[in-house]
């Protein structure tokens, strides 16, 4: 494992620098399709793939900055398990929340409103079920936004940032800084976590099973994917009244007879949506299909 992860993390510092290099012939072919589906959709797709063993990567709109919305909260449950791992907190702390704490899509935390829960609970529920006042206990209790920022700067992250809670946000039209990041960011900040030993080993086991396990991204790049490949995600949705509607959808490929992938994107619709919309995230499916073509090559 030790000599796994240090080719990893050899891979991961090119995938930090200023320019990756790829092989100019497939990777050029499967950006070109990335162009060509976001101009079929009308909408704005931000994506990046990496391979962890080797650091090179691929995508569009790859340094553009894009709202997290949920996703954030793969990097929160990530936080809590290596804050347990290296004692400066017990996930097994019981903790309670009032009943103005719940807010729309909170379905862990409003069952669980007279009994509470541990830290670790929270994580996982705000991983796997996107629950908003679990993310927002857990932001309370380890310090807020700045605290989760401070993380991804530990991760050697310089761009990714959260400026606030739920649901504020989601409110991230284009131009906008506050709780963005970028795709290549993103992605690389998944592989240091996941694979490069930012994340204690018994940390990234447990993070990457929720990921494996959470069923909201089912309909996105996991859907893309070819049967038997495990894959794991942390999804995120705007429809923030007064913007485009944004989709996210990051996580982690594993494809049989060859390294890990990460993957990050963005697919801020041309439109503004009332709720969530089918043929937005089936952008995210088919940007999957080019993603698998790139790791099968």
């Amino acid at each position: 494992m030790a000599t796994r992860r240090s080719v990893i993390l050899g891979g991961l510092a090119l995938a930090g620098s200023a320019c990756v290099p790829v092989e100019a012939g497939t990777a050029s072919r499967l950006e070109a399709k990335l162009r060509i589906l976001e101009a079929e959709t009308g909408g704005e797709l931000g994506v990046f793939a990496l391979d962890t063993r080797t650091g090179l990567g691929f995508g569009h709109r790859q340094t553009e900055r894009f709202g997290h919305c949920s996703s954030f909260k793969a990097s929160l449950a990530a936080m809590v398990l290596q804050l347990d791992a290296d004692g400066t907190i017990s996930a097994d702390e019981h903790v309670r929340w009032t009943r103005e704490q719940l807010m729309s899509v909170s379905p862990f935390t409003t069952r669980r409103l007279e009994e509470g829960a541990s830290l670790r609970e929270l994580a996982e529920f705000t991983q796997k079920y996107s629950d908003n006042a679990a993310a927002n206990i857990l932001l309370a209790k380890l310090g807020g936004p700045q605290a989760l920022t401070a993380f991804w700067r530990s991760m050697g992250d310089e761009i990714s940032r959260l400026d606030r809670t739920e649901p504020e946000l989601n409110q991230v039209p284009r131009g906008e800084l506050r709780d963005t990041t970028t795709p290549r960011a993103m992605a690389t900040t998944l592989a240091r976590m996941l694979y490069g030993g930012g994340l204690a080993a018994e940390a990234s086991e447990q993070l990457m099973l929720w990921m494996h396990d959470t069923p909201t991204g089912l309909r996105r790049v996991r859907a893309g994917l070819p049967e038997g490949w495990r894959a794991g995600d942390k999804t995120g949705t705007s429809t923030w009244p007064g913007m485009r509607s944004l989709y996210v959808d990051i996580g982690f490929i594993e494809p049989p007879g060859r390294a890990p992938l990460t993957f990050a994107t963005y697919y801020r619709a041309p439109a503004a949506h009332d709720g969530m919309d089918a043929a937005s995230e089936a952008v995210l499916a088919q940007a999957g299909v080019i993603i698998a073509r790139w790791a099968a090559a």
